[in-house]
């Protein structure tokens, strides 16, 4: 392993990135203690925006890259270089799900299946979105039932006085079981998406190796927390969906602007074209939306942005440990790894070692799924979940803190091991 300046320079502004993010509700801390609408005060809040670590890390680079080489063209070039699809896709697809029909259908769909459940509404519509939410994501991606179930969640549970101990396990449910959700298919979880295509796995193979295990670990993960919080939750009112009605034929509509998203999700030419036809279609019938979530989502793909332009240049370091892995160490190892780093790179990676067996192949992906919760870069769609429930009443004061997402996230993961490598 001979890395090159530039790597090595990658490498530190990572790990730079990765403690800020450890670090954010500390900068919110600071900013209180300077007079409001302050420079200082401004800035430390600025710092303090989960989203945009990973953006200024990623721009420390490219200066730093001007700074080795004396030329701006090559720090061009580098940026050039790299595949920046999936954070344009997210930006779309969380602007899409979004959208009021959108997220009153998906809301209308867990409320039906809240209505069979034996329990109290707050309890039963608790446990149909942290069960069929994620399941959903294997069909309209996870960074679309990300967006859906974190506006739902936020409205109903984490803005109506809920403790900071169940809003961390619930977020940390959240987390895990939308990254082990998406396996259903071969399409909508993106470390899954890196590896499909090249080691032949289709729907059927997702269906039979992962998607009973992951339709399992959330039933019990959600039942786990369920448990742990039933008197808080049993406690809480119900808070129905009050926004406007919406025309059946303007949610088919929004619908099939989702379904064109995701159909066309390798191609961001042609997705964005259908995303400024979906802005006109929002303008024209504005009586029936609510405010686009633009900046949310504009911040979010800054933030996968950020790690994309950072992560390309840790495959000297991962690559090889990786190929010095096999079995339970590589699953392990995967699970581990994925909360320093995104699971959709790490899977892409091991992609590139010629001739991993399949079991290795399943442990590797089995693994980054697993571990997907773990931290707010662990999974692509996490930073979506962060930049809507950031600002939900529990969280007002400081912000989200990683090391409570961490915590939260330990139960369900726990539970996803024992589906995903322990049951045969």
């Amino acid at each position: 392993m001979s890395p090159e300046p530039m790597e090595i320079l990658a490498t530190v502004l990572f790990a730079l990135a990765v403690l800020h993010t450890f670090s954010v509700k500390r900068f919110a801390h600071w900013a209180h203690q300077y007079p409001e609408g302050s420079i200082k005060e401004n800035l430390l809040h600025f710092l303090a925006e989960t989203e945009v670590v990973f953006g200024l890390w990623a721009a420390a680079l490219f200066a730093g890259i001007i700074a080795l080489t004396g030329s701006v063209h090559e720090a061009v070039v580098y940026i050039e270089g790299l595949n920046y699809t999936e954070p344009k896709f997210v930006l779309v697809v969380m602007v899409v799900a979004a959208t009021r029909p959108v997220v009153k259908l998906a809301e209308s769909v867990i409320s039906f299946v809240a209505r069979l459940l034996p329990m109290k509404e707050a309890i039963a519509f608790y446990v149909s979105a942290l069960v069929v939410g994620p399941v959903l994501g294997s069909f309209i991606t996870e960074p679309a039932a990300m967006t859906l179930l974190a506006l739902v969640l936020k409205r109903r549970y984490f803005d109506h006085g809920i403790s900071q101990k169940l809003a961390y396990s619930t977020l940390g449910l959240l987390f895990v079981n939308v990254s082990i959700g998406g396996t259903l298919t071969h399409f909508a979880a993106p470390p899954v998406l890196m590896v499909a295509a090249k080691w032949g796995w289709d729907t059927p193979f997702m269906m039979m190796n992962f998607g009973w295990r992951a339709v399992l670990s959330c039933l019990c993960s959600t039942t786990l927390i369920t448990f742990l919080f039933r008197r808080e939750l049993k406690g809480l009112t119900a808070v129905p969906n009050t926004s406007g009605a919406v025309p059946v034929w303007l949610t088919l509509m929004h619908m099939g602007f989702l379904a064109a998203v995701v159909a066309f999700a390798h191609y961001p030419d042609v997705f964005f074209g259908v995303f400024m036809l979906f802005l006109g279609l929002v303008t024209a019938t504005h009586e029936y939306q609510d405010k686009l979530k633009l900046k949310e989502g504009l911040l979010v793909g800054f933030f996968l942005a950020g790690l994309v332009t950072l992560g390309s240049l840790q495959g000297y370091w991962l690559k090889p440990l990786i190929s010095s892995l096999n079995g339970a160490a590589l699953f392990f190892g995967a699970t581990g790894l994925t909360a320093l780093t995104d699971n959709a790179a790490l899977t892409y990676l091991g992609s590139l070692v010629e001739g991993i067996s399949p079991d290795l192949q399943y442990a590797l992906v089995a693994g980054a799924v697993t571990g997907g919760g773990l931290t707010v870069i662990a999974n692509a769609p996490n930073p979506a979940g962060i930049g809507i429930l950031q600002s939900a009443k529990v969280f007002e004061d400081e912000g989200i803190s990683p090391l409570g997402l961490l915590v939260g996230a330990l139960p369900p993961t726990a539970i996803a091991i024992v589906f995903f490598w322990l049951v045969g």
